[in-house]
């Protein structure tokens, strides 16, 4: 099992990064002289709308990455993120975009719906796909060339059962999940099973839809009757924000514990960020962790970006570096096509592990899913805490 470690570069990054700007798509080699023969990697995600927190997080993220890596001098990388706003059919046409561009490597799809879309593509094309946020089993399923950092929704819904249950957070759960959504609906299969096993017991369970995402007083009022103390809520921050406002105005407080989808919500605008204290979630990124790596990390996304990175963004990076660990160690030069370098990259990331931002120890399966393990983490103060 080959090891790849973040953290090994920590000396030689110390020095390149003064050096590294955080913007447009340039590759410069080590002398600063562009249009050094680079490696084409290619991301859809929302930039726009009303998931824009996480494409702009995971697209940061990765830029940095890049960045860094290109301060580095030796192989160069070129990164080339598309607007999907979130859209099955928009995702499909970006990445096409990036194929023309000549792409050789694929971000895949910073969220599940457009990833699904996204991913057939990738594996017809025959171009190795790493998404950071993807977390439905439909993105991998079938698919031996598309991978995962994120968590699969299954583990996610699994292990927030059992986080519950260990923790003793509550005794009567509702659940709150959106119906035509593949990463809702997925987590909360498993979190049901999960609760079952464990007996954990599921007071309510409510559903939205897309259309239907705005009044949640139906979905409150059937938790709030059955007594639920603590609320699961396997969805994204924007209807998340919205349960919350609208169960204060119902004088109802339970506690609330969401997943990967919830992380982003502090810096939602316009969100009273008061109505998510004590919000906990599972998620795999610290940003108050004080290892070397996530310091640096934390400090060049905040001079970059002006705001404290999320997990989202913890994701894109690590999976710019996971992807140059597998390029190094199989030999990957730009000139090759991609169907030769989708084959090398398939077969590094099956036979590696990968210490990153997200996780320690980090290895994929022929599935493309990845084992990593999560942190609890509540909101307070504004700020993500540790739990654990």
């Amino acid at each position: 099992m080959k090891k790849f470690s973040i953290g090994l570069l920590a000396a030689a990054l110390a020095v390149a990064l003064a050096g590294c700007t955080s913007g447009g798509d340039a590759s410069p080699d080590a002398s600063g002289n562009a249009g050094t023969a680079a490696i084409k990697i290619g991301g859809t995600g929302p930039l726009t709308g009303g998931a824009a927190i996480y494409g702009q997080a995971a697209r940061n993220g990765a830029q940095i990455a890049v960045d860094e890596i290109n301060a580095l001098g030796g192989i160069q990388l070129e990164l080339n993120y598309q607007d999907d706003e979130h859209d099955a059919e928009k995702a499909v046409n970006a990445y096409n975009t990036l194929k023309d561009w000549g792409m050789q490597v694929s971000l895949g799809s910073v969220t599940s719906t457009p990833a699904v879309a996204t991913s057939v593509e990738s594996n017809t094309d025959r171009i190795f796909s790493l998404t950071p946020s993807a977390s439905a089993v439909a993105v991998t399923e079938g698919k031996d060339n598309v991978f995962q950092m994120c968590f699969a929704d299954p583990n996610q819904g699994s292990a927030s059962a059992q986080y519950i249950f260990d923790q003793k957070l509550g005794s009567k759960i509702a659940v709150i999940y959106k119906n035509d959504d593949v990463y809702s609906t997925g987590i909360y299969t498993t979190f049901k099973t999960k609760a079952a096993e464990l007996g954990v017991e599921i007071v309510s369970e409510t559903t939205f839809t897309e259309d239907s995402q705005q009044d949640f007083s139906v979905q409150l009022s059937d938790a709030k009757s059955k007594g639920a103390d603590l609320i699961f809520l396997p969805m994204y921050y924007t209807p998340a924000s919205l349960i919350f406002q609208q169960a204060k105005s119902m004088d109802f407080s339970p506690k609330y514990f969401g997943v990967d989808g919830m992380d982003g919500i502090l810096t939602l605008e316009g969100f009273d960020v008061t109505l998510a204290e004590g919000v906990m979630l599972l998620t795999p990124f610290n940003a108050d962790a004080n290892d070397d790596r996530t310091t640096n990390f934390v400090s060049k996304y905040q001079a970059a970006y002006n705001e404290i990175p999320n997990q989202f963004a913890a994701d894109g990076y690590d999976c710019i570096y996971a992807i140059w660990a597998a390029i190094q160690a199989g030999g990957i030069t730009a000139d090759m096509a991609t169907p030769e370098i989708n084959d090398i990259l398939i077969a590094q990331f099956t036979s590696m592990d990968f210490d990153g931002l997200t996780g320690d120890q980090m290895r994929w399966d022929a599935n493309g899913q990845v084992t990593k393990a999560p942190k609890g983490m509540v909101i307070k103060a504004g700020q993500y805490v540790g739990m654990d």
